[in-house]
């Protein structure tokens, strides 16, 4: 009776410290082990003083009955802890409304999820009239478009320049800031980092220590683009102003030491650098950092490994992590593992040299992708981009005649097929482009995860053949991305070429939603092109410079009367020079060869009469010619040691 009226007294209590609340709650359960009641609340209280590692062991403890009631609290818990998969498990189960989408939209965002999260943000702002959650949502979607971008997704990024009203909060202006650094506009960055310091530095609704929090981080960023941007004297200024100590998530610190190390000492020992570059501890749980992040430190990492010979650590390293990862894999963090791992097998060695010791892995570990990158790249590096493609070909082919659905998705992954496209540029191989282009498009034409730019470069390609069938296959593609996209007008625009020739009535009727060419040279300045100077395409340079040689090519005429004009100086021609008498045409043959030669003396007439063809042949000639053919085929070595004289010992 008791426990019931202090969980009665719970549930209406107004506590703001939690501490008490915490107290209050064992208090209870100290009368009643399994008061579901005091167990959410000390779960909540726990929540609220950031313990949540305990607040999952009183969830764990309490049993199913709690966490189906708590489920969003359970969900928060977990995804505190870094169990990030399992607390979307339940968020999306739970269906508790509102305040469970802004918890997936929040978990899916830290599990790298970005679409699903920017999907959710989309759809709370919609509906957030009531709510008065704008500024909120606004920040957080800028956020999840950066991360967008830096993950190589930019199609889905729905922000392209901050409005006014996103300029008025410091949040959203770094978050703005930080999408156009993903995007490479490190000087669009650099002009919102520093509005989005000015406004958090003169800020009136932060306290002193909320505000040096929140100009750390800036800080950080800040100093990253002014090291891209090439300013090192406001890079050396701005490193005054950072604290790495007082930086509380781990995460943060460790890319704030990362980028004051190589900003201070470029050319530093690597025992010092090796060092450094190690001093921060590893972060854990929900404070981990991104994989764009991971990959470029997990690179420095193994560079400065590099650099102080710690060849076998490298290497015993990698293969662990290699051996529990997918091969063939197109994770970046697997594949730059195989990189670092090729670099440490060939010890510093570079060129066919490295080949000489990479190769061999090659060999063992066919369906490594970043090995077989890593090979290519130094072919090409030697100028041997005939041997790079032999060996991607290699390998690509080992992947299509696998059985495996993943080595099939991997032999025509897009970014592998770029790197065997712009191989086959680089010898002009345009058929073998074609082919390339056309298996890929065959392949990801029924996938439901089409990438569309491949299918866009398949298309295009197949329109320059001849062939009625790649232009029929060119027509499908472009249809298909028509229907995703109504306003592609590429899409259109291949559409009808493909058909005009095959059939033009077909496609009459959409040279409509093209534009026309009045509209699109609307715009270009003939003039100011005409007096800059218009630079020919290839073919045309080619064609000038082959009427270029032919008008400087001289005929076999002009050949003659200029060898006749030119004249010898004297001191080269021979005493007995008579410029009247004919010279001897043989006479670049050795003297024997001569027509006028004859022999003087008994032997040299012998000699001369024995090569004669046809002639009389005596027995002396046959005898050495036997002896001749006998030593040629290796007889006669007994008489040669029989007959040698014996000297002096």
């Amino acid at each position: 009776m008791v426990a019931q009226s202090l969980s009665s007294l719970l549930e209406r209590a107004t506590i703001e410290d939690h501490e008490e609340v915490l107290k209050s709650c064992n208090e209870a359960l100290k009368k009643s082990k399994n008061d579901q009641t005091a167990q959410h609340i000390k779960a909540i209280a726990l929540l609220k003083l950031d313990r949540f590692d305990d607040a999952l062991r009183v969830f764990e403890g309490a049993g199913d009955a709690l966490k189906t009631t708590a489920s969003v609290e359970y969900a928060y818990t977990l995804y505190k802890c870094g169990k990030l998969e399992k607390a979307l498990d339940i968020v999306t189960s739970s269906g508790a409304g509102r305040g469970a989408q802004h918890l997936e939209a929040q978990v899916s965002y830290r599990a790298e999820k970005f679409q699903r999260a920017a999907d959710l943000y989309e759809q709370l702002y919609q509906d957030q009239a009531s709510y008065h959650e704008a500024n909120d949502l606004g920040i957080n979607s800028w956020a999840t478009d950066a991360q967008l971008q830096w993950k190589g997704e930019p199609e889905y990024v729905r922000h392209e320049r901050p409005s006014r009203e996103d300029l008025e909060s410091f949040e959203t202006a770094y978050n703005a800031a930080c999408l156009s650094i993903a995007k490479g506009e490190f000087a669009q960055g650099e002009v919102l980092l520093k509005r989005a310091k000015n406004i958090c530095e003169t800020s009136e609704e932060l306290s002193p220590e909320d505000r040096a929090a929140e100009l750390l981080p800036i800080a950080v960023q800040y100093l990253y683009v002014l090291l891209r941007l090439g300013k090192t004297e406001q890079a050396e200024a701005l490193l005054e102003e950072i604290s790495v100590e007082d930086i509380p998530e781990l995460s943060t610190k460790k890319i704030a030491r990362n980028n004051i190390v190589l900003a201070r000492q470029t050319n530093v020992n690597p025992y010092i650098l090796y060092k450094a570059l190690h001093e921060i501890p590893e972060s854990i749980n929900n404070d981990r950092l991104f994989d764009f992040q991971s990959n470029i430190l997990v690179g420095n990492s193994h560079a400065t490994d590099l650099l102080v010979q710690k060849f076998d650590g490298i290497i015993r390293s990698t293969n662990k992590a290699l051996s529990k990862s997918p091969c063939p894999s197109t994770a970046a963090n697997v594949n730059l593992l195989s990189v670092y791992n090729a670099a440490a097998q060939a010890e510093g060695q570079t060129g066919y040299k490295a080949l000489r010791k990479i190769l061999p892995l090659l060999e063992r570990r066919p369906k490594d992708l970043g090995l077989l990158l890593t090979v290519v790249q130094l072919y090409v590096s030697e100028g041997n981009t005939t041997s790079a493609i032999t060996t991607m070909e290699r390998s690509l082919q080992a992947l299509e005649e696998s059985v495996s659905e993943a080595d099939h998705e991997a032999r025509f992954n897009p970014g592998l097929l770029s790197a065997l496209v712009s191989l086959y540029q680089l010898e002009g191989r345009k058929l073998q482009i074609r082919t390339a282009l056309a298996q890929a498009a065959k392949y990801w034409r029924n996938k439901s995860n089409t990438p569309a730019s491949l299918l866009r470069a398949a298309a295009t390609s197949l329109l320059h053949s001849d062939d009625k069938a790649d232009l029929t296959t060119a027509g499908e593609l472009f249809k298909g991305l028509y229907q995703q996209d109504p306003h592609d007008r590429l899409a259109i625009a291949g559409y009808i070429a493909s058909h005009a020739t095959l059939n033009y009535s077909q496609v009459e009727s959409q040279l409509e939603q093209l534009p026309e060419v009045n509209e699109l040279i609307a715009d270009v300045d003939v003039s100011a092109l005409e007096s800059a100077g218009i630079m020919p395409s290839a073919s045309a340079a080619a064609a000038a410079a082959a009427a270029f040689a032919g008008a400087r090519k001289r005929t076999a005429a002009d050949k003659e009367s200029r060898s006749r004009a030119k004249r010898v100086r004297k001191s080269r021609l021979p005493k007995d020079y008579d410029p009247e008498k004919k010279a001897d045409p043989e006479r670049w043959l050795p003297l024997r060869d001569r027509s006028s030669y004859r022999p003087k003396g008994k032997k040299n007439k012998q000699r001369a009469s024995d090569r004669t063809q046809g002639g009389p042949v005596s027995e002396k000639t046959e005898e050495a010619t036997a002896n001749v053919a006998q030593k040629a085929s290796g007889g006669g070595s007994s008489n040669a040691k029989k007959n040698k004289k014996k000297g002096k010992r």
